[in-house]
């Protein structure tokens, strides 16, 4: 799976569509008529005869074209670090559908011809600006057209998850240990959503490790565990309120009382937009019913009514009654940090409010500094960062759309280079002007 258990996933994972990606039915076209090319070539017992080759150290003439064997390598140059993710769905692919059709229509699998290195799920790869020193994350040699047919899933395999991944470490890297959980799935088609998951929660176990922390992952659909084992977690929606007339506190309840104490109770608190005064209504009712339950000796059922947190997620386009105009968009509208701050001072002095009899009132003190701040609507790296630097007193950051980022130095585009030929037995470089064979010491031998 990655390089926190050294083992790697398999197609009873990813469960590819190996019929038409040995068709070519997701590759780019020139792929597929390359192939064809090389094929006709070998059939017709074509020997390179050009007169311009550029190649040193070799004389390619009579070579065998349409059976050229070539190395090629994987690689992406986003600026700084990148972690890679994916490697186990392009060597599933590489496994199960390199190979040809043969003249009867039936096909001839090869992967057993190829030699392939690649890193595990979960490796750091670097890149400094120069593209003739990169850092592959896959190596591949073999006949060149056995494999040329996959040189688009499995790039978009990389590219898709290694940006997904790299983008929630450095989210990760900014909220310094915050938990940050996985909010995307409704800005992209729902089949990437497994492979969107997989790579979220490698992010988080390699920061984990590079910042020595404990963070869980945690993400909104069963999809985006299905390829570790996770499950979905979730509270209450702007739509469950509006089926409650807007009343916040009346939806908490009913939810309270109907879903399992398992899921943690997170009241959604920004529907009316008056973040405070929805998280004191929701906080007076469910520790009032939390205080009856335990009076009563039932501990079991008070759980039920344990409020976890509140989310702030107030539209980018409003300002919350709790802020006072300043008369400057990005201090008043959206989740601010003002914002923020006068949710939590409502919220640890909201005991005050309860006039509980002195046996609850340490506990009550307790039960309202316990309850936590989400926040959601608009984060990124950058305004994390911000947020952090002023202290603002966020215990979880819900992050959206801008884990798909891929503009600038979030671009994570992987590409496919040959840069070796085999001539008369021997490999010879042979790669495009600005690229060269690279290493990179953490790849493995695969088979």
């Amino acid at each position: 799976m990655s390089i926190f258990d050294r083992k790697r996933l398999t197609d009873e994972t990813f469960k590819l569509d190996i019929e038409r990606m040995r068709l070519g039915w997701y590759s780019d076209k020139y792929f597929e008529n390359i192939g064809a090319m090389l094929g006709a070539l070998a059939g017709q017992g074509y020997r390179y005869g050009g007169e311009h080759p550029h190649i040193e150290g070799a004389d390619p003439y009579g070579a065998t074209v349409g059976e050229a064997e070539v190395e090629m390598q994987w690689f992406t140059r986003r600026p700084g670090a990148t972690l890679v993710v994916g490697v186990d769905k392009a060597l599933a692919m590489l496994r199960h559908c390199a190979g040809y059709f043969d003249e009867s229509g039936m096909f001839v699998d090869t992967s057993d011809r190829l030699e392939v290195e690649a890193v595990h799920d979960g490796a750091l790869v670097h890149y400094n600006g120069n593209p003739e020193i990169v850092q592959p994350a896959m190596r591949v040699r073999g006949r060149y057209r056995d494999f040329a047919l996959l040189e688009t899933p499995t790039l978009g395999i990389l590219t898709r998850a290694s940006r997904v991944a790299t983008n929630v470490y450095q989210t990760l890297i900014a909220a310094r240990g915050k938990p940050v959980l996985f909010f995307p799935a409704r800005f992209d088609l729902h089949e990437v959503q497994a492979a969107d998951g997989y790579a979220y929660r490698i992010a988080v176990q390699r920061f984990n490790l590079d910042y020595e922390h404990k963070l869980g992952p945690f993400v909104s659909t069963d999809a985006q565990g299905d390829w570790w084992g996770g499950a979905g977690g979730g509270t209450v929606a702007h739509a469950a309120i509006a089926c409650f007339f807007g009343d916040t506190a009346e939806a908490m309840m009913a939810f309270a009382a109907a879903r399992p104490p398992s899921i943690p109770r997170i009241a959604l608190v920004d529907f009316n937009n008056d973040s405070v005064g929805d998280s004191l209504a929701v906080m007076d009712q469910m520790f009032a019913k939390y205080r009856a339950l335990c009076d009563a000796g039932n501990e079991a059922e008070a759980r039920r009514y344990v409020l976890y947190g509140v989310r702030l997620d107030t539209s980018g386009s409003v300002r919350d009654v709790a802020v006072p105009p300043l008369g400057d968009p990005a201090l008043d509208l959206g989740v601010v940090p003002r914002l923020v701050f006068n949710v939590r001072q409502a919220l640890d002095s909201g005991w005050e409010r309860w006039n509980a009899p002195q046996a609850w009132e340490d506990r009550a003190k307790e039960y309202c500094r316990n309850v936590k701040i989400v926040v959601s609507g608009g984060f990124n790296p950058e305004k994390i960062k911000r947020f952090e630097k002023l202290a603002v007193p966020v215990d979880i950051y819900a992050v959206g759309s801008s884990l798909f980022d891929n503009h600038g130095d979030t671009v994570t585009d992987f590409t496919a280079d040959v840069v070796r030929v085999k001539v008369n037995g021997e490999w010879v470089d042979m790669a495009k002007v600005g690229r060269r064979p690279c290493e990179n010491p953490e790849m493995e031998r695969v088979w």
